[in-house]
């Protein structure tokens, strides 16, 4: 493992990772590459040959380079996330991809200019990780109407549409939501509930803006919770404006509370969505791994 560098120290050099499925990935490359080495980094860039995923590139260049750039959304920093959790290298972030909302949660501009020069200040914050059946996920994790969500927007309509996929393919769902059974099991209890969503965030933000609690941090030690116990899918419009800045928890048809464990059950198995990605299938264990890694991060 790579010495680990002071929280001032700029990173000498860094394996480049960049999506090119992103939705601005495949044609930044070049731009990103030019500013980087203006700036006096050395940039690795993995060979074309090399059929690994970004952790298991992360692990192979980890006795060469100093830090990990990843170019892309969301779903891109969660595959580098065992990578960097395993060698312990300081992850710098590009916003390329669709709702970028890791980025948006740590204050990271969306201008690519200005995201590398965040990266070459050099200035890390630690923040911690949120574990699900043992995948890590950065922002928040859920069953329910967001995990169909992840499942109907393809890689192409968010590429094409954006933020604004997100909201035509959440109107398409929105009819079709119905209520499911489920059992949250934390502190001691066990709680049987009816509900269309049951999120849990180590971040601030997903869903393209969407906030999990007002107050969440991501290096805060705690896994915020909210489960939607609405029974008719006209409410979850009312509720739009709370979701976005995080006091759904005043709803009195909103569950929510802050823990660092909790279980998931439901009668029938669910897909799991982390961090836009499909992971598995209910019964779901969270956990949080706190500060888990460090990231190049604005004051």
């Amino acid at each position: 493992m790579p010495p680990m560098m002071t929280s001032q120290q700029k990173p000498a050099t860094a394996l480049l990772l960049i999506n090119e499925k992103s939705r601005k990935g495949d044609c930044a490359r070049k731009e990103v590459l030019a500013q980087l080495t203006a700036q006096g980094l050395r940039v690795i860039v993995p060979n074309a040959d090399l059929t690994m995923t970004y952790s298991e590139l992360i692990e192979h260049y980890a006795d060469r380079i100093d830090s990990v750039i990843v170019g892309g959304g969301d779903g891109s920093l969660n595959a580098a996330a065992p990578g960097l959790v395993a060698t312990g290298l300081p992850l710098g972030v590009l916003p390329l991809g669709t709702a970028n909302d890791f980025a948006r949660t740590l204050g990271i501009p969306f201008d690519l200019k200005n995201a590398i020069s965040v990266i070459v200040a050099g200035h890390r914050r630690a923040v911690d990780l949120g574990k699900v059946n043992g995948h890590l996920f950065f922002n928040v994790s859920s069953i329910g109407f967001s995990a169909a969500l992840a499942r109907e927007l393809t890689a192409e309509s968010k590429k094409r549409w954006g933020t604004l996929g997100y909201a035509l393919a959440a109107c398409k769902l929105l009819c079709q939501s119905r209520p499911f059974r489920a059992e949250i099991v934390h502190e001691g209890t066990a709680e049987r509930v009816r509900t269309v969503q049951i999120s849990v965030g180590n971040g601030r933000f997903y869903g393209g803006g969407m906030t999990v609690e007002e107050r969440a941090a991501p290096d805060d030690g705690l896994l915020d919770v909210y489960s939607l116990e609405v029974t008719h899918w006209w409410q979850m419009i009312a509720l739009i404006p709370f979701l976005r800045r995080g006091t759904q928890g005043r709803w009195r048809q909103v569950r929510a509370f802050s823990t660092t464990e909790l279980i998931l059950n439901t009668r029938r198995p669910h897909d799991i969505n982390a961090d836009g990605e499909l992971i598995g299938r209910t019964p779901a264990h969270f956990t949080i791994e706190q500060k888990a890694i460090e990231v190049f991060a604005p004051r």
